[in-house]
């Protein structure tokens, strides 16, 4: 037995399986990371940024992390409570007066954070609008989405509207007055000694930014008041978009996902309780079906997945399904993803932690089944 207790040869196949993924096109590179009980295992940069394998990824590589950003509006949201500001229990019209009519006032912030709020799936509130000023995101929500089903009827896993609503809560609520980025930044980045995060392309980061590439597997664009593309919101530096807009490296998700392992601490710098971590890593979905994944699932002949969300995390459970988290982790480890490259999980029975960022955005069965065998191989070099 290693001194971390994980077996090195295992470890050398996820390498391997990585290689072979790469090598068959599958995607066109990855930056992983593996500990248990904070001790690093594994770490390492495969592969390159780009199809032709012209741009090598490194550790410090950035990497737009899409809806993993999502995580880091959960937990600032989650600290907002502890800190009185709201509850998990307050309606959201009365954080946003403006949110009203059809069956929103029925909505509290934990049906955001849970995903039951009754929303449908959409990817954009408006055909090609930008998307990277929070404002008119927020005011185009307030305009056009409504509920289509009562709080609590189904899992309708939201892509944006969700995190719109939440991202502004923290702002409205805020006793500074601060922005969505500030807040970030000086309540989560600095006391976790996040560097080379931000949110928006933080001008220093952008020699280092993996560009995305989509390689048509995403239903829309992403567009941002430059112009830079069809997916330009990604390299925008004022970029603020509470469901994607972070970009980040490895190290640094590895030190979020420590500090959500050490229950809320992560030297000395304490951002959530373990009460309320506690809450929030319990199941309240029960086994309804996540009706994105069955939706999406049903061009495999795959059978509904129970959805498994806590309050603003996603959970591996105990159905035996296709799960990105692995068919081995214990049912309550923990995580976020992000669009078809992005990947942290905390299995707290193992002390083991788990952090994936890639280039070459994969379609959403293809990436959980990769992300399911790369989860399980990790996990079977625990000894």
């Amino acid at each position: 037995m290693s001194q971390i207790a994980m077996d090195s040869k295992r470890l050398d196949e996820v390498r391997q399986s990585i290689q072979a993924d790469i090598a068959a096109k599958r995607y066109h590179g990855a930056v992983l990371k593996v500990a248990r009980a904070g001790k690093v295992a594994f770490e390492e940069s495969i592969g390159s940024a780009d199809a032709d394998q012209t741009k090598p990824l490194r550790m410090d590589s950035v990497f737009s992390i899409f809806s993993v950003t999502k995580a880091f509006t959960n937990i600032l949201t989650l600290r907002a409570i502890e800190r009185g500001l709201y509850a998990l229990t307050t309606r959201v019209s009365d954080l946003i007066p403006q949110f009203t009519g059809r069956g929103r006032e029925a909505i509290e912030v934990w049906h955001l954070l849970s995903h039951q709020a009754g929303f449908p799936i959409i990817f954009e509130v408006k055909p090609g609008m930008y998307i990277d000023r929070l404002d008119e995101m927020v005011a185009a929500v307030l305009e056009v989405v409504f509920p289509a089903d009562a709080p609590c009827e189904k899992i309708s896993y939201s892509p944006l509207v969700n995190h719109v609503l939440l991202g502004e809560i923290l702002r409205r609520t805020d006793p500074k007055r601060r922005s969505y980025r500030a807040i970030v930044e000086e309540d989560l980045l600095k006391p976790l000694k996040l560097s080379d995060t931000a949110v928006g392309l933080r001008a220093d980061l952008k020699r280092r930014h993996v560009v995305p590439d989509f390689r048509g597997n995403y239903p829309i664009g992403h567009r941002g008041h430059s112009d830079f593309g069809p997916n330009g919101a990604f390299e925008e530096e004022h970029a603020e978009m509470p469901w994607v807009g972070v970009a980040s490296t490895v190290p640094d998700l590895f030190r979020l996902a420590e500090m959500l392992r050490q229950n809320g601490t992560l030297d000395s710098a304490r951002i959530l309780s373990p009460a309320m971590l506690a809450l929030a890593r319990r199941n309240w979905t029960g086994e309804k079906p996540n009706e994105l994944y069955t939706e999406r699932g049903k061009s495999r002949g795959w059978a509904p997945m129970p959805a498994y969300i806590g309050l603003g995390f996603s959970l591996r459970g105990t159905a035996l399904m296709h799960h990105m988290f692995g068919t081995l982790a214990s049912p309550g480890t923990f995580g976020n993803y992000g669009a078809g490259t992005s990947l942290f999980w905390v299995d707290p029975e193992r002390e083991l932690t788990f952090v994936f960022l890639s280039a070459g955005l994969m379609e959403h069965n293809a990436n959980m089944e990769r992300f399911q065998r790369l989860s399980d191989m990790v996990i079977s070099a625990v000894e």
